[in-house]
């Protein structure tokens, strides 16, 4: 008996010395979480997301980002391509694959793909199909420090002028070297050290500036209708922006406390993780919640040591939320238009919609297929 117990006390001491000793990847830093205001107000719960329709992606999963165009949907996956799909599941093939996996996306006037891609930086394809060509317009910033590496590059848009505008979602923990998109940025906002950035790739001279810097894993993008603001998600802040585009080296950790006329927080305190922001109609702008709020994450924010030893644990018990859908819809003036929840969680991360003239099409992370809603259904 002497013998057992000796041998339990020298395992718990060893158990003990690796959750608080061992080494991690991230180096917590001390931060102050808004109190999570919960599911009331425009958020209050319904189920509206409930029974999605579904169209079949075949063997391909997390169709993270969508585009609507000249009839066809256009899907990023998990394996790296972008497909086009018929509206009715009919048909379906790979236009382009980048090798790495394809975050946001966007067409340019002359009908290229450019497409973000946190393993490969920012790419433009053309000849869509079999043909494809893909070329890296930017794996570095050039501006304020030239070759300035590109680690997360995540949501992207594409102004009317030529001028695409991206997300460097973080510039500690790049998705090709811990486990892909979502362990990186489970890291990232774990850590807390904000190091995400705002960037404008410039096609006339071929060079990428920093729009705005100090971002805790800042994720999708819209544009404003006149063009002359941008709309940004801060995924681990909770929280959206309004982005002058022709600000320079903003500091959003400086702004959020003094607001400007380059930058304000347009929604602060959400009752999730905001992801992808995509245009709808009639002045809708949508927005998804990738994960709920997490009570660990919240609580801890004052406890680096604890968020260290979370990492400690095997993956699958990371202090990651359970999945509930969730998507809203904003104008320009941050007033709620529309509500849609899932409390069920039955189609697992609902980053945004796509919205046409019948249908919202709901994006996701990891899910097997796409989702839809009839908008008559919904009452839109």
């Amino acid at each position: 008996m002497r013998r057992i117990l000796t041998v339990l006390l020298v395992l718990l001491v060893a158990l003990a010395a690796y959750l608080l000793l061992w080494p991690v990847p991230i180096e917590p830093v001390v931060w102050s979480a808004p109190p999570d205001p919960g599911y009331q107000g425009p958020h209050a719960v319904n189920h509206k997301l409930a029974g999605l329709n579904h169209l079949e992606l075949g063997e391909d999963v997390g169709p993270e980002h969508i585009v609507v165009r000249d009839g066809h949907v256009y899907a990023a996956v998990l394996s790296g391509a972008i497909l086009r799909l018929a509206p009715d599941g009919a048909s379906s093939e790979v236009v382009v694959n980048t090798g790495g996996r394809p975050l946001g996306f966007d067409f340019d006037a002359q009908g290229d793909m450019i497409i973000a891609d946190p393993m490969r930086g920012l790419l433009k394809a053309t000849h869509l199909g079999a043909d494809a060509k893909i070329d890296v317009l930017a794996a570095t910033v050039d501006h304020p420090v030239k070759g300035d590496p590109i680690l997360y590059a995540d949501g992207v848009v594409v102004a009317p002028d030529g001028r695409i505008y991206f997300t460097d979602a973080s510039r500690r923990f790049a998705p090709a070297k811990w486990g892909g998109t979502f362990n990186a940025s489970v890291l990232d906002i774990l850590e807390h050290q904000c190091t995400g950035r705002l960037l404008e790739y410039e096609p006339t001279t071929k060079t990428t500036r920093v729009v705005m810097t100090g971002l805790c894993f800042p994720n999708g993008l819209a544009l404003s209708e006149d063009g002359k603001s941008l709309f940004l998600t801060e995924t681990g802040e909770y929280r959206i922006w309004k982005v002058a585009v022709d600000a320079k080296e903003l500091d959003a950790k400086q702004l959020a406390a003094q607001p400007s006329e380059q930058a304000r927080v347009l929604f602060s305190n959400l009752p999730g993780y905001p992801d992808n922001l995509m245009r709808g109609q009639e002045g809708r702008i949508w927005v998804g919640f990738t994960k709920p709020r997490g009570a660990f994450v919240d609580k801890a924010a004052g406890k680096p040591w604890l968020r260290a030893l979370s990492v400690r644990l095997p993956r699958s018990l990371w202090p990651v939320p359970k999945p509930y859908g969730h998507v809203f819809a904003f104008d320009e003036e941050g007033r709620v238009l529309v509500d849609m929840q899932d409390p069920s969680g039955a189609y697992p991360e609902a980053t945004s919609v796509t919205e046409t003239a019948d249908r919202l099409y709901i994006q996701s992370l990891h899910a097997k297929a796409l989702g839809w809603v009839d908008k008559k259904a919904a009452g839109l």
